[in-house]
């Protein structure tokens, strides 16, 4: 997929419509930014360049009429287009005198919405020539991510659109996808990269410490504090701060993650005075969350609030062309820092290393690498590979088993690989002890 240069702005109080319309535009090759209120999206128009704005009309608060005069006055060369589920003639005049292009009335077909996307952006967007073939297998580095495949290409060109404004941004994928090494490249390639980038293992702090850890507190908040001290938000004012693991957030440190994102200011605990924050949150995570919104472990209004601009970091099994050239920085990095000749990797082994299906992704694959430097010679064959290497199933293999039970079997094999240390085999598979207990139930 080639995204097309167009960005969109979709605004609409109704999240499953939200949803639908997005996945309809990542369909037609668009990249979107997504809002639930015109304040929201007042606000993205103002830090980020909007080529086609689509609104609902009917909303809490200030209507879509309002957006779209303003963006009319602000922003006149932004396309506009008008959905609503409360036709009538007066709102259809008043959308078109405001400054819209089209009107649809919900529900609609998704041919009538690629027609009115159609309609305004023309055949010179969405009828734009393919990137041929050798520019795609370009090998590329972008802030310490390697590869050549498409799917790489185009989470740098979402890098390249966000890095200089404050959107809100949710990476999901698996673990050992790289979804922090995208977070430091959107801060460190942007504009704020001067400023401070401070990481937050939301899973990794107690869940009674979090909120303290993320907003400080005064002296006498609670037992033990001795001192006023700051929290995280502060030590990130005007930079970037990356929250991973979101899932994890205990239910009332969503709500007031939830105040920072709409009032744009924070609250020490034992403190009655806010405190207003200038800084880009970027929130990441591994789990399902519209399965934790099902559940109620995740509130769906934060999910909206920090899902304004979606990343997804692809597991190393679906780029299988991005195994070579990671092998060759990784050889030379970790030859370099064990001061051992570079190594080669042969054919035979390689072929073995791609058809991998790398349930660890990237980290499991870079550990692997440092195994082999340490441990071998200047030339690496199939002899040298772990046992459970050597005889995996061919990536891409059909199967009838679900993909839970074939990760279930890979650790396993490691396991055994590994006489049953399970410390050992999560340092393998870079995952932590409880994930890895997780994973074999």
């Amino acid at each position: 997929m080639t995204l097309n240069k167009e960005n969109v702005l979709i605004v609409d109080d109704d999240y499953d419509m939200l949803e639908l319309l997005h996945r309809n535009l990542k369909s037609m090759n668009f990249h979107t930014y997504k809002a639930s209120s015109v304040t929201e999206a007042v606000e993205i128009l103002k830090s980020n360049s909007i080529d086609l704005l689509i609104t609902d009309l009917q909303m809490p608060g200030i209507n879509g009429i309002e957006l779209i005069k303003y963006a009319n006055e602000q922003f006149p060369t932004v396309a506009k287009l008008v959905i609503t589920g409360y036709p009538s003639i007066d709102s259809a005049v008043d959308s078109l005198k405001s400054g819209a292009l089209e009107y649809l009335v919900k529900p609609f077909t998704s041919d009538e919405f690629h027609r009115a996307i159609e309609n305004m952006v023309g055949d010179r967007v969405l009828k734009r020539p393919a990137v041929k073939a050798a520019q795609s297998l370009k090998v590329v580095n972008y802030a310490g991510m390697v590869g050549s495949s498409k799917s790489l290409t185009d989470l740098i060109d979402i890098i390249e659109r966000v890095k200089d404004n404050r959107a809100t941004v949710l990476i999901t994928g698996e673990s050992g996808t790289g979804k922090e090494l995208v977070a430091r490249a959107i801060h460190y390639k942007g504009s704020f990269a001067a400023n401070p980038f401070i990481a937050v293992n939301c899973g990794a702090i107690p869940e009674n410490l979090l909120e303290s850890e993320l907003f400080g507190y005064v002296k006498g908040a609670f037992t033990g504090a001795t001192e006023t001290r700051e929290g995280l938000f502060q030590a990130a004012n005007g930079g970037t701060i990356f929250l991973d693991e979101i899932g994890t957030a205990p239910l009332h440190v969503q709500t007031a993650l939830l105040r920072v994102l709409q009032e744009k200011e924070i609250t020490m605990i034992g403190s009655r005075t806010p405190k207003k924050v200038q800084l880009r949150i970027i929130a990441a995570t591994n789990s399902n969350l519209q399965s934790l919104i099902n559940s109620g472990g995740f509130r769906e209004d934060l999910y909206y609030r920090l899902n304004v601009v979606a990343i997804e970091t692809k597991p190393l099994r679906e780029r299988v062309e991005d195994i070579v050239p990671l092998a060759e920085i990784m050889l030379k990095k970790y030859a370099l820092e064990y001061n051992k000749p570079l190594a080669e990797i042969t054919p035979t082994a390689l072929k073995l290393l791609q058809r991998h299906s790398w349930p660890g992704n990237v980290r499991e694959f870079e550990n692997v690498i440092q195994r082999l430097i340490i441990l071998s010679g200047s030339r690496i064959d199939v002899e040298d590979l772990p046992e459970y290497l050597k005889y995996d199933a061919p990536l891409g293999q059909p199967t009838l088993q679900p993909l839970k039970e074939v990760e279930k079997q890979h650790i396993n094999k490691v396991l055994a690989a590994v006489g049953n240390n399970k410390t050992k085999a999560a340092e393998i598979l870079q995952i932590d002890r409880k994930t890895l207990r997780l994973k074999l139930l």
